[in-house]
């Protein structure tokens, strides 16, 4: 969540700079897009995928319609069929 939060600050204060982005409002505020929200949020997911790897040595993720386990050495196990 620490990263969000960042953004979030980063996005509601005053742009201080004479430039004018596309991302900016005319009275200086920069603004979120659904673009750099999302772009977070999978920044986000790889960074905890590899911080779960690194820990348990494993992550559980849906790959190609199966729940499956991959494990740090490369093995994936078939946990269940998603329907």
């Amino acid at each position: 969540m620490p990263a969000i939060g960042k953004v979030v600050n980063l996005a509601m204060r005053k742009n201080k700079s004479s430039n004018i982005d596309k991302y900016t409002t005319s009275d200086g505020y920069a603004y979120l897009t659904k673009r750099m929200v999302v772009a977070t949020a999978k920044a986000a997911g790889r960074r905890a995928a590899k911080n779960a790897m690194e820990v348990m040595g494993y992550v559980v993720v849906s790959e190609g319609g199966w729940v499956v386990k991959k494990f740090k050495d490369g093995r994936v196990e078939k946990l269940s069929k998603l329907v």
